[in-house]
């Protein structure tokens, strides 16, 4: 009988936490900055939950230098963030704002200073207004902006940054902004999945270009949103429609990038005019790792309406607060597949965490063990799997640093490591922030406490 796998990590594993600019950042309008959609969907009334906004956020524009003190108390390896592109090219392209730049310059030698790794995502959801104004990711041409961004961003951060990831979740960005409207910019209408899904992947690959030749030796990459898909019952439709489930979520973004072809279920759908020349050359050029975004399993079962399957509810079991399944093997299974499928790529999780109803005690402590629980279940479950199948793991980011402004939830939902006050601005590392230290030092979760 084999011996258990002990789940653990090498001295050189980056564990990390990540964060986006929108939600952390704040001065939306300073120094310069351009407006971006989520600037203009989240001053739409009737948006974001109680009305918010991402106008002060974290106020980490102001308070970057206290964040990475805490980063340091945390014993992180990494940080992954994203760039406000508009605070660096107010309309999307064409004149640089010099004050932009200085301010990810500043973090970034903060961060080197500390020890910390900083990983950058280029695009994480907050296209400029201004190329909105001219149909957004709908536009081919936007694609080509984003390679003039990240020429700008690279010539004055390759220097000292190494790891880029040109795009977050790609499939929420098209899906979430352009079919539910259920993000910025607040579309909705299915069809524009396809021309959405291949310019944002588009831009990934032009972008490619401007990375390689600015930063030799960069480690490039997508940080994909990716959901193991389960049929909702044994009928034969819905396995069929787990595979066209797979497909739209997954699938279409990592066989893209990765091996330059759509799955035929996408590929038989996407309009004749959206896909041109060499463009599947362009998407799939050479990246160097994957990053998972991972956090949870989807139920589906066949339907008759585009495109052909649909999300059903989750079984009983333990669930966020934002009402998502627990279920840390699905971390395994897809740790698992992209080291199967893809075996010449590192692997980083680069986003997984969970939202729990956190208070702050009257000994000021926020004790969230829920939390605790849960990243000890999945990072155990990640690092298990490695062992077994020596998959390429380097790294692990928690979603997230800091309580944040979760999009169209507002500042309800707390997912982060360090309680935020958005009336003070005081943070607290929580219980789980302590236990991460704690992890982080042993390299093993049973040996975290």
């Amino acid at each position: 009988m084999s011996q258990p796998v002990e789940p653990r990590a090498g001295r050189d594993f980056l564990w990390g936490t990540a964060t986006a600019a929108y939600q952390i950042e704040g001065a939306y309008n300073e120094d310069g900055k351009g407006p971006s959609i989520w600037d203009t969907y989240a001053h739409t009334p009737g948006k974001i939950e109680r009305g918010e906004t991402g106008d002060v956020a974290c106020d980490h524009y102001h308070r970057w230098a206290d964040d990475v003190e805490l980063m340091a108390q945390l014993g992180l390896r990494a940080y992954r963030f994203s760039l406000a592109w508009a605070r660096i090219l107010p309309d999307g392209r064409g004149a640089v704002n010099a004050a932009g730049l200085a301010f990810y310059d500043r973090l970034v030698d903060g961060l080197l200073a500390r020890g910390i790794t900083p990983f950058i995502t280029l695009y994480h959801w907050d296209l400029p207004q201004a190329l909105q104004e001219r149909g957004g990711w709908v536009n081919r041409d936007t694609a080509a902006s984003m390679c003039d961004y990240a020429d700008v961003v690279t010539r004055r951060l390759g220097d000292r940054v190494k790891h880029w990831i040109t795009l977050n979740e790609p499939h929420i960005s098209s899906h979430h902004g352009y079919v539910t409207g259920e993000h910025a910019p607040g579309l909705h209408a299915f069809p524009l999945y396809y021309p959405t899904t291949h310019h944002l992947l588009l831009g990934h690959g032009l972008a490619l270009q401007p990375i390689r030749e600015n930063v030799p030796d960069a480690k490039v990459g997508v940080a994909f949103s990716l959901s193991e898909m389960q049929p909702a019952t044994d009928r034969n439709e819905d396995f069929d429609a787990m595979s066209l489930g797979d497909d739209f979520h997954n699938g279409a973004y990592l066989d893209a990038v990765l091996r330059g072809r759509y799955p035929d279920s996408i590929a038989t759908a996407m309009p004749e005019d959206v896909i041109q020349g060499n463009d599947m050359a362009v998407i799939s050029g050479k990246t160097d790792m994957i990053g998972i975004n991972y956090y949870m399993r989807l139920l589906v079962r066949a339907h008759k309406d585009a495109p052909g399957f649909e999300i059903t509810p989750w079984q009983p079991g333990p669930r966020t607060e934002m009402g998502w399944e627990q279920y840390p093997q699905g971390l395994s299974y897809w740790v698992r597949r992209i080291a199967n499928d893809f075996p010449d790529h590192d692997i980083y999780i680069t986003e997984n965490g969970a939202a729990f109803p956190d208070v702050v005690d009257d000994a000021g402590r926020v004790d969230d063990q829920q939390r605790i629980a849960f990243l000890r279940d999945h990072t155990r479950a990640a690092l298990e799997t490695m062992a077994a199948t020596q998959a390429r793991l380097k790294g692990y980011f928690v979603w997230s640093l800091l309580d944040n402004f979760e999009w169209a939830y507002g500042t309800r939902p707390r997912f982060g490591l360090i309680h935020t006050n958005f009336k003070t601005q005081e943070r607290i590392i929580k219980e789980s922030g302590h236990w991460y230290r704690r992890l982080i030092e042993a390299g093993s979760p049973d040996d975290a406490g």
